[in-house]
């Protein structure tokens, strides 16, 4: 119904007087809180290819979806663990949805919404023959099923279809140095193929339409195990035998064909998209496992369903947010910048985050085709292998964000499968029992990359059974990392069963290799060489990032109470503490700083290592005695960039440096693929698009800017620029939630639970009210 102008003043009238009237007590404001949720992304035209798509997704299944000029609403497949023949991580398919008449795309009414606070997408038109019609898109955040519902004011026909590329064996004609084959000679002279098995389509089903891909053959695990001397590891094959694939169904819809599922002449219509993994598997036993889904969310009922859907959501976005207001001169449009990419790029970790394998740096499960790249939809500069390095920057800001629901897959690959082959790995090859060094490259069972460590002589038969490799050949961070990782989960989640099961297991072992690896000097202290300080210095003694986590992992450790640390494990930790060596400085131009290592040498890339002291293990920060040293560090830093996965915006706001950490967050949240439509499509940079590190870089740096902990201590606005208000929520250790309202400079508002953790905060003078 029409509002006339005076009602319409009148409500907002009362919207006003009720915002007011819920102002938190003691607030001075006269406005409404900032809402909280995130914006809807709006375009209000079609797309051209896939490059133009939006992201959706439930955490282990992502769709890229656009409409295009045609009218035909698109969207790719993607899951966490569609790992096919050749150990990469494949698209499931392509879903093609056609009304009859189609949708009108060079109308002005046409309006294509995605709404992350919903986890859905819906595309509006409205034309004067056919009327209001509208589509929604929505992966169900509980269950492995996608849901595409239209809604019209007069009837249409609507084909749902699928489109495959996989269609025969096919061989690539490059590949990434991440995947298996890469370089790969056979009988010394001929490049071994990747050949891409094609999908199966089900024939003649009675109900539905579907295809699947079964993994009849498996290019990578037994073949690097074997390589590197691991057979005996304690592994298994993740590529046999597994299927993946998709099952579309609808009410009251007809099969036109193998590929073509049609609902009749209507006002509305409804298709579900059931996509399944199983390992191992028969195709007869994935089929049959889609079936008890579809059985068991039929069950449910739709309403139901799409409730608990809304519900998930809902939660998702109360845990914490960030919401930024500027003043001053600070230009809007570069507020709404970093606000949209924070939230945004959330978004995009939940909808990546919570299958069986962690996210891949390098797109995520939301890669697309692109011009001149080989396999499609499944090509993905880097390849298959996780690289640590770029691997942990999706997680590192998960526990302020409250999002601990999307860390097990981290935990479950790097402290089951790759701890133990490592473990393994360290015994064969250096006859150390019970250590464990991490490599920096590895696949999913555990195996270094095969173009890293090299194809030829086997292990067993060489010296040197390490990589061959040099860019990370002795870069052994990667394990401490970790470590410092889980012990902040148990930090925000006084969790003593993970301490036990997960953390002392994994971090003793990683410590251990570091004692009995290298010799100790005259001075008791360990020497640490040979060693790479990351991948940028390959010939270093007492490299910062190693140097740095052993101090920060141990210092941990030994501040757990008595009873957590069994005595011998304590005193046994408290002898290799005064065995580490100082964190390594150096003097340029009279001024001491730190140093990415006691001695380097050989330059050969563009990463920072002396300001791992700072991030990620924290030992020098704004409120320490030591900060200075990280600031001319920082300063005198040889490369930089706010892109991709270089992390100075970190770095600066665990220094204190708060107008240098918000220019740096600004320019990283302002830049995008320029090809992708998505704003949040970061990319290509050092990696691909979407590039998870560009985005988890953000959104840590950001939440160091507002929040910092250092054991008990809980440090508010430690970098927060003065020309920028804010409203937010984050969670601190100790299951411990904050949220504060800083408006005209001033913290106004700040709420504490539990409260008793209130006296542990510390606010810098400048955000505190005036007295009086």
């Amino acid at each position: 119904m029409a509002r006339s102008p005076a009602s319409s003043v009148l409500i907002r009238t009362l919207i006003v007087a009720l915002a007011m009237s819920s102002l938190t007590e003691g607030s001075p404001a006269a406005s409404r809180p900032p809402d909280r949720m995130p914006d809807p992304v709006v375009w209000d035209s079609p797309s051209a290819d896939a490059r133009g798509s939006m992201p959706l997704g439930n955490g282990d299944i992502g769709l890229n979806a656009w409409v295009d000029a045609g009218g035909d609403l698109l969207f790719y497949i993607g899951k966490t663990d569609a790992w096919e023949d050749n150990s990469r991580l494949a698209k499931v398919g392509l879903v093609r949805l056609r009304l009859s008449p189609p949708l009108p795309t060079n109308s002005s009414s046409f309006r294509q919404e995605l709404h992350p606070a919903r986890g859905e997408m819906i595309v509006r038109t409205s034309d004067p023959t056919n009327g209001t019609r509208a589509v929604r898109l929505w992966v169900d955040a509980n269950h492995p099923v996608i849901h595409l519902e239209v809604e019209s004011d007069t009837a249409s026909t609507a084909t749902a279809s699928f489109e495959l590329w996989r269609t025969e064996p096919t061989v690539l004609p490059s590949i990434e140095v991440g995947d298996v084959l890469l370089d790969r000679l056979v009988d010394g002279a001929q490049r071994e193929p990747t050949v891409v098995e094609p999908d199966t389509v089900l024939h003649n089903l009675e109900s539905g339409i579907g295809w699947y891909h079964r993994n009849g053959k498996s290019v990578g695990p037994e073949m690097t195990m074997r390589i590197q001397d691991l057979l005996e590891a304690p592994w298994r094959d993740p590529i046999i035998h597994r299927v993946f694939g998709a099952w579309i169904i609808g009410d009251g819809v007809e099969r036109s064909d193998d590929y073509h599922l049609v609902s009749p002449d209507q006002t509305h219509h409804r298709f579900r998209i059931h996509v399944l993994t199983r390992q191992p598997a028969t195709a007869e036993e994935w089929f049959e496992a889609i079936l008890l889904s579809e059985s068991n969310i039929q069950a449910i009922g739709h309403d139901p369903a799409r409730a608990a859907h809304l519900a998930w959501w809902r939660d998702f976005w109360s845990r914490s947010h960030i919401r930024i207001t500027p003043r001053g001169s600070s230009p809007p449009a570069s507020v709404q910048a970093v606000n949209r990419g924070y939230a945004l790029q959330r978004y995009i970790i939940a909808c990546g985050g919570r299958g069986d394998y962690p996210i891949k740096f390098n797109g995520s499960i939301f890669t697309v085709p692109w011009p001149d790249t080989p396999g499609g939809p499944d090509y993905r500069r880097w390849g298959t292998g996780y690289w640590w390095q770029n691997t942990r920057l999706s997680y590192t800001a998960l526990c302020t964000s409250g999002d601990l629901d999307l860390l097990p897959s981290l935990y479950k690959m790097y402290a089951g499968e790759v701890l133990d082959v490592s473990i393994h790995r360290t015994h064969r090859y250096f006859g150390i029992e019970n250590a464990a060094y991490f490599p920096e490259c590895i696949y999913p069972w555990g195996a270094v990359f095969s173009e890293v460590y090299g194809w030829d002589p086997p292990a067993a038969e060489r010296t040197d059974k390490l990589q061959k490799n040099r860019y990370h050949k002795w870069e052994w961070v990667s394990g401490l990392e970790f470590v410092f990782m889980l012990q902040d989960y148990y930090a925000h989640t006084d969790d003593k069963a993970f301490l036990k099961e997960t953390i002392l297991p994994t971090a003793l072992p990683v410590l251990r290799f570091f004692d009995l690896f290298y010799q100790t000097g005259p001075d008791g202290k360990l020497v640490m060489h040979p060693a790479q300080a990351l991948e940028t210095w390959w010939d270093a003694t007492n490299p910062m990032s190693e140097v740095a986590g052993l101090h920060a992992v141990i210092g941990r450790l030994l501040d757990l109470p008595g009873p957590d640390l069994p005595a011998e494990d304590r005193h046994y930790l408290e002898g290799l503490r005064e065995r580490i060596p100082t964190l390594p400085t150096r003097e340029v131009d009279g001024v001491r700083m730190l140093a990415p290592a006691a001695r380097f040498e050989e330059k050969r890339n563009i990463e920072n290592p002396e300001l791992y002291a700072v991030f990620p293990f924290r030992m020098v920060s704004f409120e320490k005695p030591n900060a200075t040293l990280g600031i001319e560090a920082l300063h005198h830093r040889l490369d930089r960039g706010a892109f991709g996965w270089r992390q100075e915006d970190i770095f600066m706001a665990y220094l204190g440096l708060a107008d240098e950490a918000r220019d740096y967050v600004v320019e990283r949240a302002s830049v995008h693929d320029p090809d992708s439509r998505f704003p949040a499509f970061w990319g290509p940079n050092y990696d691909w698009t979407p590039d998870q590190d560009h985005g988890g870089v953000l959104v840590t740096a950001l939440q160091a800017m507002l929040l910092q902990s250092e054991g008990d201590r809980i440090f508010l606005l430690p970098a927060w620029p003065a020309d920028w208000d804010v409203d937010f929520k984050l969670h601190a250790p100790h299951r411990t939630t904050i949220e504060g309202t800083v408006e005209a400079g001033v913290l106004t508002v700040l709420r504490v639970n539990p409260e008793a953790r209130r006296r542990d905060i510390v606010v810098p003078d400048r955000f505190r009210p005036a007295e009086g």
